[in-house]
């Protein structure tokens, strides 16, 4: 049994004394800790190495205490198990160098057997669990279908992500082919997570946001709710759209236990656009960790009476920028803690 199951209580949408809280890439570039690993082991070697994966993914545990540890690995691992080559450079991020411009090309990319592909992930989970020693819940995590699409298409990251966006109205077939070939793998992929003992999934919909309403139907939500529909039976799954507030009604009638919001939906608005019985999770701007830390504090507290402490899970309305320090990171966790007290 969990010594602190807060976060699964606020997925149930359960009555808590407080919110959880955790914040998303916690396991991460802002504690000294990670960066001396990071300056022994490239990127992918590190997601590859259970025994790395599962020190990186309790150091913020043993740091900052949040009510959850997010296992570290990355969402490229997935197209990278689906035969699409991916490189990660230093300030650069992704690099896809051949990107998938042709209904050619998607023909090559396969859905694998995720335990012969993707079995370092499933390792690190159960080595994680086993370090963790039920202090917290774990969760796992994916890209979305079509984040992951706008990397295999772009071939890097973009600001706009035109060329994959352009490709989806240019070549609708190749682009839902492939669109389904990320879903089918996903599902696969996170299934044999939860198996392994993660207590719950996000889905990061990084680039959602790009796209119209409408287009977001058709390119991401239709694939996002694929997986939901698959996993909701064995795990909660959380569903976070950065910039998809217009989505928010379409995802609070699905089967996700939470929906994330970024920082520019108020929570009012998430309240309301959601249909007001979802748990939420958010929405805290990360640069706003840079604040004075009484500054913080008060913020964070505002911002739990503004969301209302039960069917919420508090976090950041993005992952945690590099630049910020340990005890602000803290601060933000403790307020949580010390919230009503």
């Amino acid at each position: 049994m969990l010594k602190n199951d807060l976060f699964l209580k606020a997925l149930k949408g359960e009555t808590v004394q407080r919110p959880p809280v955790w914040m998303m890439r916690q396991a991460g570039r802002y504690l000294p800790e990670f960066r001396a690993l990071r300056d022994k082991y490239d990127f992918f070697t590190r997601c590859e190495t259970p025994e790395l994966a599962a020190e990186i993914t309790v150091q913020p545990i043993r740091r900052i205490a949040p009510d959850a540890a997010i296992l570290f690995s990355d969402i490229l691992v997935v197209p990278r198990a689906m035969g699409i080559h991916v490189e990660l450079k230093d300030n650069l991020g992704p690099i896809i160098p051949d990107p998938i411009r042709t209904m050619e090309q998607v023909n090559q990319v396969f859905v694998p057997d995720v335990n012969e592909t993707l079995g370092y992930v499933f390792d690190a989970v159960k080595l994680t669990k086993e370090m963790l020693n039920d202090e917290v819940p774990l969760i796992g995590f994916a890209g979305s279908p079509w984040t992951i699409f706008c990397y295999a298409v772009e071939g890097k990251g973009s600001k706009s992500f035109d060329t994959a966006k352009g490709f989806c109205f240019s070549n609708p077939v190749a682009a839902h082919t492939l669109l389904q070939k990320i879903t089918d793998t996903t599902i696969l992929y996170l299934k044999e997570k939860v198996k392994s003992g993660v207590n719950a999934v996000q889905i990061f919909d990084s680039w959602g946001g790009m796209l119209s309403p409408v287009d977001y139907q058709e390119f991401s939500w239709k694939y996002i709710n694929q997986i939901v529909e698959a996993l909701a039976e064995v795990t909660p799954v959380i569903v976070f759209g950065k910039g998809c507030w217009f989505a928010l009604g379409e995802m609070g009638k699905s089967k996700a236990s939470a929906l994330g919001v970024d920082w520019t939906c108020s929570a009012r608005n998430a309240r309301y656009l959601s249909g007001g019985n979802v748990t939420l999770q958010g929405n805290f701007d990360p640069s706003r960790l840079l604040s004075p830390i009484p500054t913080i504090k008060k913020m964070v507290h505002e911002m739990i009476d503004e969301f209302g402490k039960d069917k919420y899970i508090v976090n950041l309305g993005h992952g945690i920028l590099p630049n910020i320090p340990v005890d602000h990171a803290k601060a933000f966790i403790d307020a949580v803690k010390e919230y009503g007290n």
